[in-house]
């Protein structure tokens, strides 16, 4: 999408990185770039605009889920190792490999088996552990 006036930031990068500018995920010298373009062309604003409101959506119909503090905890920590450059384990204490992160304690007599679901939490994506 273009339209078609020339701008000191291009259209396609814009739309590019649309969601890091939404996300806050940029420098502050790009965003004050992107807002000048926002500023200068309807139709990047008006693709802004649409994407903004769809993760508002999001944020209200699918983030009222509470994460367990384990997996939270289990999952921040795999971030931090691959932050640092190291190679993650093959697996931890629990069995849980690369692919898929099963609860702590999984297996375990006094702990029942959980099953393993996507970020988003679908009933249909649940695998057995």
């Amino acid at each position: 999408m273009s339209c078609g006036e020339p701008h000191e930031t291009d259209c396609s990068e814009v739309l590019d990185h649309l969601y890091e500018y939404l996300d806050r995920e940029m420098p502050e010298g790009d965003c004050a770039k992107f807002k000048e373009h926002f500023d200068e062309c309807s139709p990047c604003f008006e693709k802004y605009g649409l994407e903004r409101e769809v993760k508002k959506l999001v944020k209200r119909c699918c983030g009222h889920d509470d994460v367990p503090s384990d997996l939270r905890a289990k999952v921040m920590g795999r971030i931090e190792v691959i932050r640092q450059g190291q190679a993650p384990e093959d697996a931890d204490a629990d069995g849980a490999s690369a692919e898929g992160v099963r609860s702590a304690g999984s297996g375990t007599a006094d702990a029942p088996e959980m099953e393993t679901v996507d970020a988003v939490g679908s009933e249909d994506d649940k695998n057995p552990a």
